[in-house]
C-alpha cells in the first residue's frame, strides 16, 4: 500500500537518508539554540524548522533531550580541535597560557557553554542509558585529547592536573554562561537597578580569571 504521507514527512528508510534527515534535524536544534537558547527550545519548534511533524522527528532521535545530547558531544569534539590547533607544536608554554587558551575556545562555541549547564540537569535525565553512554564516550575521547594537548604544551602541570583544569574550565563555563546571558527582562533589570549591578558578569573575563587561579594553584600542587 502506497503512504499517504507527504514527501516531508514519509520515512527515509535508505541509510544515508536516514543520516541526512538527523543531521537536518540537529542543524535545525543548534540554529534555535543559538538564536533564543536551549532552555526555550521545545521539539515542536525543532519540528517545524525541519519542516516534518513531531511524530517523526521522534524516529530518529529519542526526545529532545537526545538531540541536544548529542550536540553537546559534537561540541566537545570541536573545542578539542580548536584548542589543539590554538596550542600548536609549542611544549614550552605555562599554565597560565593554558588557562588563557581553554577559556578562549570555549568561548568561542557560545552553544557548547549553553549546553554544557544542561547535561547533568536535564539532558542525560531524559534519555535511554545508551544515549548516555555514547555522550559519555564521545566526551571523554574529547576530554582525552585535550588532556594529551594541554600537557605537552605546558611542563609544569601533569596530565592529572591538566584534565582537572579542563574539568573545572567546562563546569565554569557552563554556569557563568547562564549567569552572563540573562533573559531580556533580567538584562533590563540588572540595567537599570545599580544595586544588582554585581549579577551583570562579564563571561570571558571572570572564566578567565578563575581558570588561571586554578591552574596557578595546581602548579603548585604538582610542583
Amino acid at each position: 500500500m502506497t503512504s499517504q504521507l507527504p514527501p516531508h514527512v514519509q520515512r527515509a528508510r535508505r541509510p544515508e537518508h536516514k543520516e541526512l534527515r538527523l543531521a537536518a534535524i540537529l542543524e535545525a536544534a543548534r540554529v534555535l539554540a543559538l538564536e533564543k537558547g536551549v532552555r526555550a527550545v521545545t521539539l515542536t519548534d525543532i519540528a517545524a524548522l525541519t519542516g516534518i511533524n513531531k511524530s517523526a522527528v521522534l524516529r530518529y532521535v529519542e526526545t529532545r533531550e537526545d538531540i541536544y545530547l548529542r550536540l553537546t558531544a559534537e561540541g566537545w569534539k570541536r573545542w578539542a580541535s580548536a584548542l589543539r590547533e590554538a596550542l600548536g607544536p609549542r611544549t614550552d608554554g605555562s599554565p597560565d597560557e593554558l588557562a588563557g587558551t581553554l577559556c578562549r575556545t570555549v568561548v568561542d562555541q557560545p552553544l557548547l557553554c549553553d549546553l554544557l549547564a544542561h547535561v547533568a540537569l536535564h539532558l542525560e535525565r531524559h534519555v535511554s542509558a545508551d544515549a548516555v553512554l555514547a555522550y559519555k564516550l564521545a566526551a571523554l575521547a574529547a576530554l582525552d585529547d585535550m588532556t594529551e594537548a594541554g600537557t605537552r604544551f605546558q611542563p609544569a602541570l601533569d596530565a592529572s592536573g591538566t584534565r582537572e583544569l579542563i574539568g573545572t574550565v567546562s563546569l565554569l563555563a557552563g554556569a557563568l554562561w547562564q549567569v552572563s546571558t540573562p533573559p531580556e527582562a533580567l538584562a533590563r533589570l540588572y540595567a537599570d537597578e545599580p544595586r544588582l549591578a554585581h549579577a551583570a558578569v562579564d563571561f570571558l573575563p571572570r572564566l578567565t580569571s578563575s581558570a588561571r587561579a586554578l591552574a596557578a594553584g595546581l602548579a603548585l600542587r604538582t610542583g
